[in-house]
């Protein structure tokens, strides 16, 4: 029996191999070796638990090369800094403009803001596919699950930033949170993957129900109460009563 991997693996061995030469290339002279450092400690861990879970779960295609994205996107943060990323300088040598001016936006630097909300836009997609395969939701809660889980981690992702900030201090601190200034930029960072999320997800649920037949009665079991009994101390009670049964047989 063939590994589940073996019909992705030139295709992952090409993303593989395009996403080792970016980060090489961006590895060498980061403008910040400390923050870089800090900022591939997550993505360190990532790539371990992807490689060890292989063996096992294999997602599709379209994941990895989400996931791919997503990860291309880091490493030239992760180089530059997020506040520091010179998409402003790259733009005006092509138009001679100011790319923020035209998207309207303030002057700071806005690529940490791209990153997240294309953590909910990128991401989001592969942890559907997790929970499918893994939780087997359905109908509803395979769309609000990968929402949910984006915001949580965002959340999780802010206290672990302002953890680092607090343990490093001086100016690797200030470097690792990147607020520029703005006090309310871990609100704006996960309101931004959330909709990303939110985004992902809707393109998700319309492309199924275009494609999907059952799509509307599956969405409709899947909001259908399962066991009418209440749980909480009335469950609690109930294995009681069977233990001490089962404790008298």
């Amino acid at each position: 029996m063939s590994h589940p991997l073996q019909p992705h693996r030139r295709y992952l061995l090409i993303l593989a191999l395009v996403y080792a030469l970016l980060w090489i290339g961006l590895a060498i002279k980061p403008v910040d070796r400390h923050d870089w450092a800090l900022e591939n400690a997550l993505v360190l861990v990532f790539g371990l638990a992807m490689a060890a879970s292989a063996r096992h779960f294999v997602f599709s295609r379209v994941s990895y090369t989400l996931i791919f994205l997503f990860l291309c996107l880091h490493a030239v943060g992760a180089h530059y800094t997020y506040a520091l990323v010179p998409y402003q300088e790259a733009w005006q040598s092509l138009t001679g403009g100011s790319l923020n001016a035209a998207l309207g936006l303030s002057e700071r630097n806005h690529f940490d803001r791209l990153v997240h909300f294309s953590y909910g836009l990128l991401l989001a997609y592969p942890l559907r596919e997790l929970f499918l395969r893994l939780a087997e939701v359905r109908g509803f809660w395979g769309y609000f699950l990968p929402l949910d889980f984006t915001l949580a981690s965002s959340a999780l992702f802010e206290l672990f930033e302002w953890g680092a900030a607090e343990f490093f201090g001086g100016d690797l601190g200030v470097a690792y949170l990147g607020t520029q200034g703005d006090v309310w930029d871990a609100h704006k960072d996960m309101a931004l993957a959330g909709c990303g999320a939110l985004v992902a997800m809707l393109i998700t649920a319309a492309l199924n129900a275009w494609l999907q037949r059952d799509f509307a009665r599956e969405w409709s079991d899947s909001l259908r109460i399962k066991d009418a009994r209440p749980a909480g101390e009335d469950e609690i009670l109930r294995l009681l009563a069977e233990q001490k049964a089962g404790g008298k047989a």
